[in-house]
């Protein structure tokens, strides 16, 4: 199943003759501007859970305003590489595509040389400056023997996702993520542009530039960055007049992976003076799966036009409950739906009232619950984990008609009046050990105010 996230609509902006693309996300009181680093790719930055939950935090209280530099991503590939003076311009226009008149502006690695220079020549245009695990002059980051490394691993090895070791090292093992990764630098630009954008960044130097920039700047980094050295983020915050410098646990260079909450609440607490406690990470859930029964064939039946009228009056069916019962949709594929409940009892009721409410239209569905610790994801959107895992399996044991639920289910609601019938242990595909699953009474809906 796919994550109910939906990512912001990518629209561009026009600088001289190069399409930029950008996004916009959130309606906060606060224009919030993210200058990526080399590469970048506004799209498949959501398609990482850990990413899009670090983004949509920054939504949560602004308007968050995403972009590819010229050169990358989905914006326009250029003849030349850019200069610091063409991306800032870039900027501008995105902001004015984006009608920001002022905007907090968070430069991430190599966008931070471009965001400090921005900040000192449109001041007036820039609200608050965030340096990320940054750097003023690339010699602090490489030596030219380094460089050269660098510049033989790209073309070699680029897309591959071998980076990561630099990148993100708590993650180089993780293969989902890998490949993820490995997308990203083929999306993002290919290896010949990626060399000659890291050769382009192997000329910056703005350290004459840093006493300029008056507007209030935080300086972030991590103690163990393995592409920039935290010295580099310990001499910007010197050379900024009146610059907040945080140091932080962590190796990894990528702002979303590792503690990324900690990242989050000193940029909140900077830009808007509130100090976010992030959510939990972990959460006790009931997790109800339904899906209906022979849907392949009542498709081939009815034919598409009216399957697709069957199926919208399905899901109305179910939104309906879901409301009454306090539950929540977290994602669909098809004909089956994941909801989530925060009590085990409404979880039972609402799989016997959406059972009862579609067999008026002669549809039969299968149920299937489990409570456990989920795993938060993309900011609260999804969840996931054993416990999911589990409930998806409890769904696929039920017969028709039957609302499944695992012991843990029925021990939980004691009490409450509902009965259940003993359909003795079963084995789930993929997990461990057997469960005593029980099939909850039909009238399970009564006395439910």
């Amino acid at each position: 199943m796919q994550s109910s996230q939906t990512p912001p609509e990518t629209r561009y902006a026009k600088s001289g003759d190069v399409h930029i693309a950008y996004q916009t996300i959130g309606n906060g009181p606060l224009d919030l501007v993210v200058v990526p680093g080399f590469i970048s790719h506004v799209e498949w930055l959501w398609e990482e859970p850990a990413c899009a939950r670090f983004l949509s935090r920054l939504a949560s209280f602004a308007r968050l305003i995403l972009f590819d530099k010229r050169g990358s991503g989905l914006s326009d590939r250029v003849a030349q590489v850019p200069t610091l003076e063409q991306r800032m311009d870039d900027v501008r226009s995105v902001l004015d595509a984006a009608r920001s008149y002022r905007a907090a502006i968070i430069g991430v690695s190599e966008g931070g040389p471009m965001s400090v220079l921005f900040a000192a020549t449109y001041p007036e245009r820039t609200a608050a400056l965030v340096l990320y695990g940054s750097f003023a002059e690339f010699s602090s980051v490489a030596t030219s023997q380094e460089l050269e490394f660098v510049l033989q691993f790209m073309d070699t090895a680029w897309g591959t996702g071998l980076s990561l070791l630099r990148f993100a090292p708590s993650m180089a093992d993780d293969e989902r993520f890998r490949e993820w990764w490995a997308r990203f630098e083929r999306l993002a630009a290919s290896p010949g542009a990626a060399m000659a954008l890291i050769r382009m960044a192997s000329e910056i130097d703005i350290r004459a530039v840093l006493p300029a920039v008056h507007t209030p700047t935080l300086v972030l980094h991590r103690s163990g960055d393995m592409n920039v050295p935290v010295a580099a983020g310990r001499d910007m915050a010197q050379q900024i007049p009146g610059a907040k410098y945080v140091e932080l646990d962590g190796r990894d260079h990528l702002p979303w992976v590792g503690d990324a909450d900690a990242i989050l609440t000193e940029i909140q607490g900077f830009l808007t003076g509130v100090r976010h406690i992030p959510e939990p990470e972990r959460v006790l859930a009931t997790v109800l799966f339904i899906d209906m029964v022979g849907s392949t064939e009542r498709a081939a039946t009815l034919g598409d036009r009216f399957w697709r009228d069957q199926l919208e009056g399905y899901y109305s069916a179910v939104r309906q409950e879901l409301n009454r019962f306090r539950g929540r949709e977290i994602n669909r594929a098809g004909d089956g739906i994941l909801m989530a409940f925060d009590g085990p009892e409404r979880a039972i009721r609402c799989a016997c009232a959406v059972r009862d409410a579609v067999r008026q239209n002669g549809i039969e569905i299968r149920s299937g619950l489990h409570t456990g610790e989920c795993e938060v994801l993309a900011g609260g959107a999804d969840v996931g984990g054993i416990a999911v895992h589990i409930g998806s399996r409890v769904a696929a044991a039920a017969a028709p008609g039957e609302v499944l639920v695992s012991s843990t289910v029925k021990d939980l609601v004691a009490g409450s009046g509902l009965q259940f019938q003993d359909r003795g242990l079963r084995r789930l595909k993929g997990v461990p050990s057997k469960w005593r699953l029980f099939a909850a009474e039909s009238d399970a809906t009564c006395g439910w105010t």
